[in-house]
C-alpha cells in the first residue's frame, strides 16, 4: 500500500511538473515588439510595468478609463497595439473598464490558475503585456466580459 501510494504521488509530482514546463514554455513565446525586463522598466510607468510585465492587478474603481465614453479606440500602453472599440465598451460594474469584444486579431489568450481555479488570462499579440481577464457574462452578442487593467491601455479619441 505504502509503494502505490509514493507511486501515486510521484506520479502526480511527475504531471505537475509537466503542466509547469509547458506553462513556462508559453511565457517564452517571441512576440514581435519584446524588450529586456530593464528596458521594459524604462518604457513604462511603474503601474503599468507592474500589470503589463507583471500580471499585476490595480485596485478597481481607480482607472481613469473607466468613465471614458468618447469615441476612438483603446491601445495597448506597452506598443500602441489597437486592441478595443469604445462602441464595444460597457459598465459591467466590476471596477474596471470592460470590453463584449476586441478588434480581431490584437489579443491572445492563456489559462492562469493565480487565483487557485482556472481563468483566460488576455494579453497583447504584439508585446505580450498582461492586459486582463475574460469571462462568459458579458452582455449580447457575445456574452463575453473583457475586463481589463486601465493602467494597461492608452484611450485614443477618434
Amino acid at each position: 500500500m505504502q509503494a502505490r501510494r509514493q507511486f501515486l504521488g510521484w506520479l502526480g509530482a511527475g504531471a505537475a511538473a509537466s503542466a509547469l514546463a509547458a506553462c513556462s514554455n508559453a511565457e517564452a513565446k517571441a512576440y514581435p515588439v519584446s524588450f529586456s525586463d530593464g528596458e521594459w522598466k524604462k518604457r513604462l510607468t511603474p503601474k503599468q510595468y507592474y500589470i503589463l510585465r507583471k500580471k499585476g492587478t490595480e485596485v478597481p474603481g481607480t482607472s481613469p478609463l473607466l468613465h471614458e465614453k468618447r469615441k476612438g479606440v483603446f491601445v495597448c500602453a506597452a506598443d500602441g497595439n489597437v486592441l478595443y472599440s469604445s462602441a464595444t465598451k460597457y459598465d459591467s460594474k466590476t471596477g474596471w473598464p470592460s470590453f463584449w469584444d476586441v478588434v480581431p486579431g490584437s489579443i491572445g489568450k492563456s489559462i492562469d490558475f493565480e487565483t487557485g481555479y482556472p481563468r483566460t488570462e488576455v494579453h497583447c499579440i504584439k508585446c505580450g503585456g498582461h492586459l486582463g481577464h475574460v469571462f462568459d457574462d458579458g452582455p449580447k452578442p457575445t456574452g463575453k466580459r473583457y475586463c481589463m487593467n486601465g493602467d494597461a491601455l492608452v484611450f485614443r479619441p477618434t
